[in-house]
């Protein structure tokens, strides 16, 4: 299956470095979405990347709302060409070895993706590397996981992301995290350790940008299913987010650091 996720990222950067800020190396966060920061989130806006996808980036579909970050779908009368708008945002700024982590839920839906990942690549000067947490929703039970390093897939195939049974659907809020150290990527679900990648060419070199997108395609049906129209407006629900940056402690209750000390 195509990297699509990947090739979202790509396309992204690239259009919204004219607006966002240089990248930095940032310092550690909690963001609950009480509001939408503007300084720290960038919103994607009146483009798509690629065939692949059958929707617009539409900065209508990411609000905070009752405490929640709000990443949707739905159908579009103004999207172009495309029939649905879709959401995506990241952060302005790229962060290093540390641990990411958000709770989160999802809808139901063939042919459509959530994704919490981190990307950089050569839009910003830097090679590709990424981590990943896709949860293709015609199967809400299960998420993938995977890596990229120079471009290339810590799983030794494009797209080609491990699968990890969830502890109950994903339409159920849900702890994601992944510490990145040297050397060592370790992946979370509710604070149990599910991956640990160590290869060299598995763990990235370079710090990163956070995101959350929700998307769909008509094409990617061996991979994401047959796209299956929503009745309505649907949306991913983040709780909140945060980076811990490595060698800091548990900053705050929720996080897989609290667990493990």
């Amino acid at each position: 299956m195509p990297s699509v996720t990947r090739l979202a990222a790509t396309a992204t950067a690239a259009l919204c470095c004219l607006a966002a800020p240089a990248l930095a190396q940032s310092a550690s966060f909690f963001d609950d979405f009480a509001s939408l920061n503007g300084q720290r989130w960038y919103v994607s806006n009146g483009w798509a990347n690629g065939e692949h996808q059958n929707c617009v980036w539409s900065a209508d579909q990411v609000k905070t709302l009752r405490g929640f970050l709000w990443v949707g779908f739905a159908p579009s009368s103004d999207a172009g060409s495309r029939d649905y708008a879709c959401g995506e945002i990241q952060t302005r700024t790229a962060f290093g070895y540390g641990t990411f982590e958000a709770r989160l839920k999802t809808p139901v839906g063939s042919g459509l993706n959530a994704a919490f990942f981190t990307y950089i690549g050569p839009q910003q000067g830097k090679p590709h590397d990424e981590l990943d947490f896709e949860i293709l929703l015609k199967d809400i039970g299960r998420v993938e996981t995977t890596s990229f390093v120079n471009g290339v897939s810590g799983d030794g195939e494009v797209g080609s992301g491990m699968s990890h049974q969830l502890p109950y659907g994903s339409n159920n809020f849900l702890n994601f995290a992944v510490t990145w150290t040297p050397g060592r990527l370790d992946y979370y679900i509710n604070n149990q350790l599910v991956r640990t990648m160590t290869g060299s060419d598995q763990v990235p070199n370079n710090a990163m940008r956070i995101f959350f997108s929700l998307w769909g395609s008509d094409t990617l049906t061996d991979w994401m299913g047959t796209f299956v129209p929503p009745s309505g407006p649907i949306a991913m629900h983040v709780d909140w987010v945060a980076f811990t940056a490595q060698g800091e402690s548990c900053a705050f209750p929720q996080s897989v650091l609290c667990a493990l000390q």
